[in-house]
């Protein structure tokens, strides 16, 4: 916390000057109680038990005081406030592997489910929009207030050959940065046991991109939810650097388990399993978090963790006002109790 007008922060010097004063006044009182002719006329006027509570309002008093100073200081603090102008990217997998039944009924239907409560939950002032990925990624839907369109698009997916989650991530950040020039046509391509192509040549930029702190980004972020099996396309971790260069948090969802099961597509008979380290690394590279869903009800539980995450941002705010309203309330405290104790207010 600081302060806008931090000089006016030296009018707190005057609270122990008031203490100073109520001591003080408490010792010339005792001492002219000692010119009464009879004091056990002084100490039967006083009833049992007001002793200390004569120190109380005076103690309340006091604290409004203080809190009224600083609020004059006009304190400004940084809080978590409700975000109106934040992006998030839903990158999905819509590969074969999700077919897997080991989430119920499958993979798919169940991250369909959980997106949907995804969106429900979050404000309606936070756009979206939707990557599918498989062996290719493509736009499924632009960001967008509506969540008519969202979830159509949702149950659009239809599931196909290979798994890039690299390109899941740079078309999502293609979208987010349409000027940075990211070439989608060219990232397409390229298989992980090839070390020739690059993330600089499946995506190159037009326009350089200075690198800034890692999660410093706060209109944007993307949420990746696949099993992380990469088959081709770029290598995640290039396309976890393009994203923690330009400060775009993603947080990863691990759907399905880690001994996963054998599935049959299109001829195809293989083993899927959940790659968690790879999904935990690019978190990890972009200052976000891995959550994993092991089940129907793990997913949405993850979902909704999610929503209340995005749906804020830090802003430094000015909270004087907070100063100012307990001040009133401590200061309406100390008349009341001194007023029913006393029959006078201080």
């Amino acid at each position: 916390m600081n302060f806008i007008w931090p000089s006016l922060l030296l009018l707190l010097l005057l609270v122990p000057v008031l203490i100073a004063a109520y001591v003080w006044l408490l010792k010339r009182r005792k001492k002219m109680a000692v010119g009464y002719a009879n004091l056990a006329l002084v100490k039967q006027a006083i009833k049992k038990g007001t002793s200390w509570r004569r120190h109380i309002p005076p103690a309340l008093m006091l604290l409004a005081l203080t809190l009224m100073l600083i609020a004059a200081a006009r304190p400004v603090a940084t809080i978590k406030l409700p975000s109106n102008k934040q992006t998030i990217m839903l990158a999905m997998d819509v590969s074969g592997s999700m077919r897997a039944t080991d989430v119920e009924p499958t993979r798919i239907v169940a991250a369909q489910n959980a997106a949907k409560a995804f969106l429900a939950d979050l404000p309606r002032d936070v756009r979206v929009g939707i990557v599918a990925f498989a062996g290719t990624a493509t736009l499924a839907q632009l960001p967008t207030l509506s969540r008519e369109d969202l979830v159509t698009a949702i149950d659009r997916f239809q599931l196909q050959r290979g798994t890039a989650t690299g390109n899941g991530i740079v078309m999502s950040l293609a979208t987010l940065f349409p000027d940075d020039g990211i070439d989608i046509g060219q990232m397409q391509w390229g298989r992980p046991e090839s070390k020739a192509r690059k993330i600089e040549d499946a995506g190159k930029e037009k326009k350089a991109t200075e690198p800034v702190a890692p999660g410093s980004y706060t209109s944007a972020a993307i949420i990746m939810l696949t099993d992380g099996q990469r088959t081709t396309g770029v290598d995640p971790m290039d396309a976890a650097k393009m994203a923690a260069d330009r400060g775009v948090r993603v947080y990863t969802v691990g759907i399905g388990t880690v001994n996963g099961e054998t599935i049959g597509f299109e001829g195809w008979s293989m083993r899927v399993r959940l790659d968690e380290d790879t999904l935990k690394q690019i978190a990890n590279r972009t200052a976000a978090e891995y959550f994993y869903a092991g089940s129907a009800a793990d997913l949405k539980k993850v979902y909704n963790t999610l929503s209340s995450k995005l749906a804020v941002e830090k802003k430094e705010t000015e909270i004087s006002g907070i100063f100012a309203l307990v001040a009133a309330a401590f200061a309406l405290i100390a008349g009341a109790l001194s007023l029913a104790w006393f029959g006078r207010v201080m």
